[in-house]
């Protein structure tokens, strides 16, 4: 294992999470600028510790020369998601790309099929193409997909195992099991309300991106030196946000828009 020089070993690990965080955050975005639901809360992502590393070969009889082949989490990536539903939908979107810049390698559904101790989740191995200074090199990464409430109780179990190096309490164990089960009922509650909280999260995401136009035209409007235009917009705005009057937003929105590409074809 000494032989191992961790730094250089790691590096194409390190950027292949920069990378994926970098492309599931792209999707997140680009689906909330058009005015769309995003089934992507947020992303994280690291690199095992060493010592995770050499623990992990360690317990699977893994030597030096096959940790890059058989250790498939040195990379992870996490996406967590506010209903279960959304989880299946983000494992449509990596299998879409599948071939073009990953390729699947392994799917293992947790939440179908969880674990005795009441872990859910949904994971997939993937072999990842990263270019390096020493030329091309294909790694392993693995991508969990959980809703906020699993990665809750993920975070919980993990902490408890490296308290307890793996042997947790029986009657820990257990009340583990049942906050898992009362996870997963909150999960189920979610879902049943899900068409709901997404029709008032999509109209505070359409109503902020409204505002955010109309108050960069307005800015534009000032920097040409129209500054009675951009008054005048402005007093109609403030008092249109102070009823929280999302319709005239709208209306205000459009007028302003059509001025200010109109100036800007003049130009």
């Amino acid at each position: 294992m000494e032989s191992i020089e961790w730094k250089k070993f790691l590096i194409p690990y390190e950027h292949a999470v920069e990378e994926l965080k970098v492309k599931f955050k792209s999707i997140r975005n680009e689906l909330r600028t058009i005015g769309e639901y995003s089934p992507i809360e947020f992303v994280t992502g690291r690199v095992k510790k060493v010592s995770s590393i050499l623990e992990k070969a360690r317990k699977l009889s893994v030597s030096p020369e096959e940790i890059s082949e058989k250790i498939e989490d040195i990379a992870g990536i996490r996406i967590m998601c506010q209903f279960v539903e959304d989880i299946y939908t983000v494992v449509d979107y990596i299998r879409d790309r599948d071939g073009e810049d990953l390729e699947i390698v392994l799917e293992k559904d947790y939440i179908t099929n969880f674990k005795d101790s009441g872990y859910r989740s949904y994971h997939l191995v993937i072999k990842y193409p990263i270019h390096t200074a020493l030329g091309p090199k294909n790694i392993l990464a693995e991508i969990q997909i959980r809703t906020l409430a699993m990665n809750f109780w993920a975070i919980i179990e993990h902490s408890l195992k490296y308290k307890y190096k793996q042997q947790i309490p029986n009657h820990i164990e257990d009340r583990l099991k049942k906050a898992a089960d009362a996870a997963f009922k909150l999960d189920q509650e979610m879902s049943e309300i899900r068409h709901e909280i997404r029709q008032a999260q999509k109209f505070f995401e359409v109503r902020s991106n409204i505002v955010s136009s109309i108050l960069q035209n307005i800015q534009s409007l000032y920097l040409s030196g129209r500054l009675k235009e951009a008054n005048d917009f402005q007093e109609r705005f403030n008092r249109l946000w102070e009823k929280e009057d999302t319709m005239e937003l709208k209306i205000l929105h459009k007028e302003i828009d059509k001025l200010t590409q109109k100036y800007e074809t003049y130009e």
